[in-house]
């Protein structure tokens, strides 16, 4: 009978601990968050952007990356993002695909514009510059150089 007790106690204690762990990695990995304002982008290639990309706005995480697909009439990748509602997105806003550097992934820069009308739930934002190929630039840059 002792040693049932312990053992209840002892399964009590790890299912406390395994649910202090679920919250816990559940709220930093804003799996919870709200982000629930959705806008759209049109890029000629997102060559490294995934779907639960991060969205920065001066370098603040502002929202995430929902999906991407081909528009097929225009061969244009369609990006849909969610942002944090309560930002209120100019429509001269530019968005445009940066790297983390050499050898990390890509994710989306929104630079919010100085216009008075701002964009609406659902809206696509216009300016665009889609994602630079690092390997194409420096092998024009290497062939470029060799002729010289």
């Amino acid at each position: 009978m002792r040693n049932s007790v312990v053992e209840t106690m002892m399964g009590a204690v790890v299912l406390l601990i395994t649910v202090w762990f679920l919250y816990f990695a559940f709220s930093n990995a804003g799996v919870g968050s709200t982000y629930d304002a959705t806008y759209y982008a049109n890029f000629d290639k997102i060559d490294g952007l995934i779907t639960g990309g991060e969205v920065k706005i001066s370098g603040i995480k502002v929202g995430t990356i929902v999906g991407s697909e081909l528009d097929k009439r225009t061969y244009e990748a369609v990006v849909e993002m969610n942002i944090d509602s309560s930002i209120d997105l100019p429509e001269d806003t530019f968005a445009k695909i940066t790297s983390e550097g050499l050898l990390g992934g890509n994710y989306l820069v929104l630079d919010p514009g100085g216009s008075d009308v701002m964009l609406e739930n659902g809206d696509t934002i216009i300016e665009t510059q889609g994602a630079v190929d690092l390997l194409g630039l420096l092998s024009t840059f290497a062939g470029s150089s060799a002729e010289e």
